[in-house]
Formats: C-alpha cells, sequence, structure tokens
C-alpha cells in the first residue's frame, strides 16, 4: 500500500504523466505475473546509487568514529530496499528509447503519479512510498540523512534528463530477503493508462505485441508510437 512521508517530495497534480520503457520479456513478466519487478537498490549501474554525496559522508564518517555500526546499518539497508523506476514526461521521449529498449524492439508503459499511488496493492506488507530524485553535485551539496529513504532520492546532476519518479519499497521491518530485487502485487490495469510499441519497430512485432495483449485478456490501449510518421519527404 502506498504511504506519504511528509520528508518525501512528490507532485500534487496526480495527472502528471510518467512512462517505464522496457522490453517485450520483462513488459510480459509483469502482465503474466501481474506484479511489479521492482530492483533492489545496490544493484543498480550506478556505483552512487543509494550514496551520499561528499560533504554528507564527511559528517557521517566523524559520527561514525565514536558509533562504527552507524555506517554498517546504512550500507545495509541498502539491501532491504528495492526501486522500481518511472521517468516524468509529458511526451514520449526518444533518449528514453534509445536507452532501454534494443534492436529497435521493446515497450512504454504511460502511466500517472495518481496511477501509480492506486496500483499498489493493499495487501503488499512493506512500507511502499513514492518520491522524485533531486539531482545535485555530489562534490559539493549535502544530502540530509535525518530520514532513511534520503539516499534512495538523490543523484548526480548529470542524471537529470531521466527526470526520475521512484517506487520505494522498505522490507526492513519484515522477514523478507531480497536478492536481484523484489516482485509486488500490483493492479496491473490501474498500472498501465496505454501501451506505446517502439517507433521503430516491424509490423510482425506491433501485431505479436497487440496478439499478446488480447489473449492474456487485458485491454488498455496499444497506441503507435508519436515518433512514428507516416509522411516521408
Amino acid at each position: 500500500m502506498y504511504h506519504t512521508n511528509s520528508n518525501i517530495t512528490l507532485t500534487e497534480d496526480l495527472d502528471t504523466v510518467v512512462w517505464k520503457y522496457l522490453d517485450l520479456s520483462k513488459f510480459l513478466d509483469l502482465l503474466m505475473s501481474r506484479k511489479l519487478f521492482m530492483s533492489r537498490s545496490d544493484k543498480f549501474e550506478d556505483q552512487y546509487e543509494g550514496t551520499f554525496s561528499e560533504p554528507t559522508f564527511e559528517e557521517i564518517k566523524r559520527l561514525s568514529k565514536d558509533n562504527p555500526d552507524f555506517l554498517k546499518f546504512y550500507k545495509t539497508h541498502r539491501e532491504k530496499v528495492a526501486i522500481s523506476s518511472w521517468h516524468i514526461n509529458e511526451y514520449e521521449s526518444f533518449a528514453m528509447w534509445q536507452i532501454f529498449t534494443q534492436n529497435s524492439e521493446g515497450l512504454a508503459i504511460q502511466s500517472t503519479i495518481g496511477r501509480l499511488q492506486q496500483a499498489l496493492a493493499p495487501e503488499n506488507n512493506y512500507k511502499q512510498y513514492i518520491g522524485e530524485v533531486n539531482y545535485i553535485d555530489y562534490k559539493k551539496e549535502y544530502i540530509p540523512f535525518d530520514d532513511m529513504f534520503f539516499p534512495f532520492l538523490f543523484k548526480r546532476k548529470s542524471f537529470q534528463y531521466e527526470r526520475e519518479v521512484r517506487i520505494i519499497t522498505d522490507v526492513a521491518d519484515s522477514t523478507i530477503t531480497l536478492n536481484d530485487g523484489l516482485k509486488i502485487n500490483i493492479d496491473i490495469n490501474q498500472l498501465i493508462e496505454k501501451i506505446y510499441i517502439h517507433p521503430k519497430s516491424e509490423n510482425w512485432y506491433k501485431n505479436l505485441v497487440i496478439q499478446l495483449v488480447k489473449q492474456l485478456d487485458f485491454n488498455f490501449t496499444i497506441e503507435k508510437s508519436d515518433l512514428e510518421s507516416d509522411i516521408l519527404i
């Protein structure tokens, strides 16, 4: 179930459009399992993921001199947090297609902040939050650490183009062990407003996606990519 936290920032406009770009196998896994995969926070490619900026780390090191378990606690907490990343954008992003899909194949899920909130299933018995990522200078800027979610809501400025919003799951209060991640119960029809198929995909691929969605008894709208033009000069 979606929780609120006064320290986690999120736009109040629930109609804000968000996207997730993924390949067909991950999309099928979502539809067939009716569960959303979330990556463990220390398994991301970005080596700074879930870590602190330099000014913050210096302060933590000072605190850790008297309390060596302090830093260890933060490191182990990363193993208890799973994240699903979404991209805020009113429109499709050509850059996101390039980054997250390969071989002119893949899909984009279009949703909204409100839909994400409503899609999180109430039977998920761990803390779940949705928050926007802040992009800062890790050399100079301070990340407050008065809240256990803050390391997961800051990234380096060079990632600003991602305009990321995150579903964050914390299993610290449960007996769950996260390996690569966690699959959470999700209301698929609430989560997905529309599906966009890769703009450079071939017709057989588009037809395959349409057929698979139909066979799995989903009826959300499947759109042709806005980046695909019928006009050739």
